[in-house]
């Protein structure tokens, strides 16, 4: 069995931590246009997954720093990276947005750009790993 190390630690929790951020956006993305059909349950369901998908989000921003200060990068690394943050920005911004907005309008755009933000910060996540 190989030895635990912090950077085990470290990257197991950036990506379950990205597990539930990602993959949660996605499955509400699935189950929402079924649970409009029962009065109140889309609210309900978005609620509870807040209250996990929020202190994910945090978990990635630290794990992210932590990623970012125990490891040496290239320029190019650098630039992939600065990209990465610009789509996790973008990503956190639209969810918050998304909690705010009043009409299905405002809904479907922020959240799709929630989602669109997310992926791509996982796609540059990956190319960095």
């Amino acid at each position: 069995m190989l030895a635990l190390t912090t950077a085990d630690v470290r990257i197991f929790l950036h990506v379950l931590a990205a597990t539930i951020w990602v993959g949660g956006q996605i499955t509400l993305g699935a189950l929402v246009p079924v649970l409009r059909g029962y009065e109140g349950l889309t609210k309900i369901t978005a609620r509870r997954y807040n209250m996990i998908a929020w202190p994910a989000f945090l978990v990635l921003v630290l794990t992210g720093v932590w990623n970012i200060t125990a490891a040496g990068m290239s320029d190019a690394a650098q630039r992939t990276l600065d990209v990465k943050l610009v789509f996790v920005l973008i990503s956190g911004l639209a969810a918050f947005l998304h909690t705010r907005a009043t009409s299905k309008a405002g809904l479907a755009v922020w959240g799709a750009l929630g989602l669109i933000g997310a992926l791509a910060a996982l796609f540059f996540g990956v190319q960095l790993g």
